[in-house]
């Protein structure tokens, strides 16, 4: 099973996990309170107030770092009792969070932690979903670069907070060869060469259209396929050539037009890895309620 790559750049806990939560929720509040949050200064300014998180329907949550974060830096002093888990499963109507503090702070920071929250919790619901529907094969999930801007390590973090793994963190992370790429290098065997020349020791993939395109790729060394918007018979053919002409040499992903109805019969064909856009891409926000008490 492939380690995610967020997991490896980014352990949950570290400094550079930290840094990611922190400049996440700094461009978030900067965007929000801009000069100054007016309606809170409705409230008199030494309330101390004590509010709750509910969920109003079944999720797997994901987020808490970055809704810790959002009333931290609004104020040092709030209190947070969470009391459930990250990648936990939660049930409607459930309580999930208990919050004590200044009535202002509270209310300003309340929009921007309940978004992250229900982003990021409706990107790993969307991918348990998909991991449920494959367990029992060999498959694994995986996201695409079709993020949010600007919030691309954030979704892919949900992503592995689901069960599921990243495809690359981005352009700078690994190769992956399309179609136009192959044109412009004139051919799969030039464009395989001149990257394996190149970058000898980064992850390289190639996509194919067509079970040709997937014999030309295998006899350029290609150790890594994407199979692009192939029919299932044609996967079912794809897996049996690599394994019986290359002894399974390379390894075999599925994309395009992955849906929940269709994520088992694919993972069933025999592919190693399954890409779906639609984890961050097509997503329902999560509906969750913050209410002071």
């Amino acid at each position: 099973m492939l380690t995610p790559l967020f997991t490896q750049h980014y352990p949950r806990g570290s400094t550079a996990f930290s840094a990611l939560v922190e400049q996440d929720v700094k461009r978030a509040l900067d965007e929000d309170i801009g000069t100054g949050d007016l309606t809170a200064t409705l409230i008199p300014a030494d309330n101390i107030a004590h509010a709750t998180i509910i969920t109003r329907q079944d999720a797997v949550i994901c987020g808490i770092d970055w809704v810790n974060a959002c009333f931290k830096v609004i104020d040092a002093d709030i209190k947070l009792k969470w009391l459930v888990n990250e990648g936990e499963k939660i049930a409607a109507n459930q309580l999930l969070c208990e919050i004590t503090g200044n009535a202002r702070a509270l209310l300003t920071a309340e929009r921007c932690a309940l978004n992250f929250l229900q982003l990021m919790s409706a990107v790993a619901t969307q991918t348990r979903k998909f991991v449920m529907a494959v367990s029992g094969t060999k498959a694994q999930i995986l996201d695409t670069r079709k993020t949010i801007p600007s919030l691309r390590l954030t979704q892919k973090y949900a992503v592995t907070v689901g069960g599921g793994a990243n495809q690359r963190l981005a352009l700078y992370d690994g190769i992956l060869i399309k179609e136009n790429h192959i044109a412009a290098a004139g051919s799969i065997h030039a464009a395989l060469e001149i990257a394996f020349k190149t970058y000898p020791n980064t992850s390289t993939q190639i996509e194919v259209e067509n079970l040709d395109q997937l014999k030309q790729a295998l006899d350029a060394g290609a150790t890594s396929i994407l199979l692009d918007n192939f029919g299932m018979l044609d996967m079912k053919k794809a897996v049996q050539m690599n394994i019986e002409a290359y002894a399974g040499r390379a390894e075999i992903e599925a994309s395009g037009g992955v849906d929940l109805s269709s994520a088992r019969a694919i993972a069933l064909t025999g592919v190693d890895r399954i890409s779906i856009g639609s984890l961050t891409k097509n997503i329902d926000a999560i509906d969750l309620s913050m209410r002071i008490k």
